[in-house]
């Protein structure tokens, strides 16, 4: 029963647009971030990039290189758009996307997180069988059909991304509806609506509207009944996103993924205008490989934002565990840090001048996240190692949570140039955010 489900021939007009709407989308966010100067202030203008931790290898291509990174994969979206080559081309913007993700978290958001696992899912997606160049160039390769279990991997990433980013709203602070006023305050000068983002109701209602939302679109977009709802409601939630929020191509593409919960017969109707349209039937191979691939992934997908957890204390106080876990504008963070160095070649003490290494940006990130903090003592360790001298490296640090009283961060007496990083473990040079 479970394979009759999983490789059931179903319609595809669904992912033949969506692969156009993505690729379309991948184009305006690759050279939109050339145009609007995002390259520039990311990779150009700093001197040192915080990657992910284990990535330090993957940096910036130097001189314009970034540019010439973003042109292509701007035109790899038109090839997605057009079906070009589409698997290679899909293949190569998630490498490329990858790459950039993974190179630089100072400007993280949990958005390219998600293009990043949708690009390598719609990889192994026969999203080219129709209205693309390559059923162009080899006619016998159009298809109307895919298997179920394309469509029904797709609805489950996007389950698991509004579930968590529900569940994580759940917390005083947000319930309370501090966070919400927080977040519109620096809002209040937008034309038109900025005062009506700072009405006390409007900010109860997206308090609690955001939590229902995530937690119950998909179920109202999957139930027939209440689909025409859910879809009026996310045309809604994300277009505000859109423009409150200004976080690019990604409200967008979350109105794209409305595709695949309208009737197929709708969308065939709507976007394939030829009667005639002839198919063939699906021979599906390596059943047991596709099925444990994509039970392991979806497993993976659930583990991972539940790994704060097991890590000690309040995730939104030391940011373990935060990061590929759909904790989406949870919190408000402010902080004060200043970077102390002891030369034992000198044994001199000397205090950092920040402006020396890190863009604005950068310094607000260090002062609030623990991994940057570790990095960046990681960083000056290295370069004074290469001339020669040895250095620990301290941290004076308080950190404000939505608010709240400024609080010490890190223990001051560590130096962090001599410790060791654990992605699944607390760090204990991050104070209690609960003084004893």
């Amino acid at each position: 029963m479970f394979n009759r489900f999983f490789f059931k021939p179903i319609n595809n007009s669904a992912l033949i647009i969506f692969r156009i709407i993505l690729g379309a989308l991948i184009a305006i966010e690759s050279f939109g971030a050339i145009a609007t100067g995002w390259v520039k202030r990311v990779f150009i203008e700093p001197q040192f990039t915080f990657s992910f931790i284990g990535f330090e290898w993957l940096q910036p291509l130097e001189g314009n290189g970034m540019y010439y990174y973003y042109v292509i994969m701007g035109l790899l979206g038109i090839c997605i758009s057009i079906g070009y080559k589409y698997r290679w081309s899909m293949l190569g913007f998630a490498f490329l996307w990858s790459g950039s993700y993974l190179m630089q978290k100072s400007s993280y958001n949990n958005h390219y997180y998600l293009l990043m696992l949708i690009a390598y899912i719609m990889c192994f997606l026969p999203a080219n069988k129709r209205l693309s160049v390559d059923v162009k160039i080899n006619p016998k390769s159009y298809n109307t059909l895919m298997p179920n279990w394309c469509l029904v991997l797709i609805i489950c990433q996007l389950w698991i991304v509004y579930t968590f980013g529900a569940l994580a709203k759940i917390y005083p602070d947000w319930l309370n509806g501090t966070t919400m006023k927080i977040l519109m305050l620096n809002k209040a000068d937008y034309f038109l609506i900025g005062r009506l983002l700072q009405s006390e109701n409007l900010q109860w209602f997206l308090t609690y509207g955001g939590i229902l939302f995530d937690g119950l679109i998909i179920p109202v977009l999957l139930f027939k009944p209440t689909r025409i709802f859910g879809v009026i409601t996310s045309f809604f939630f994300h277009l505000f996103n859109a423009i409150v929020f200004q976080i690019g191509i990604f409200p967008f593409l979350s109105l794209g993924f409305l595709i695949f919960f309208i009737q197929p017969e709708r969308v065939e109707k709507t976007f394939f205008k030829s009667k005639n349209q002839q198919t063939k039937n699906l021979n599906f191979n390596y059943k047991k490989l596709t099925k444990l691939c994509i039970v392991t992934y979806l497993i993976i997908q659930i583990v991972l934002p539940l790994r704060h957890w097991f890590i000690k204390d309040d995730v939104l106080w030391t940011e373990e565990g935060h990061r590929l876990a759909w904790r989406m504008m949870l919190r408000a963070k402010t902080g004060i840090s200043k970077v102390n160095i002891f030369n034992h070649s000198y044994k001199r003490r000397f205090r950092v001048n920040l402006n020396d290494y890190l863009t604005a940006k950068q310094q607000k990130n260090l002062a609030t996240k623990p991994d940057f903090i570790w990095q960046f003592a990681q960083h000056l360790k290295k370069e004074y190692a290469k001339k020669g001298d040895s250095i620990s490296v301290y941290i004076q640090s308080k950190v404000s949570v939505n608010g709240k009283p400024y609080k010490p961060f890190i223990d001051s007496k560590k130096d962090l140039a001599a410790t060791s990083w654990n992605h699944f473990k607390h760090h204990p040079w991050i104070l209690p955010s609960k003084a004893p």
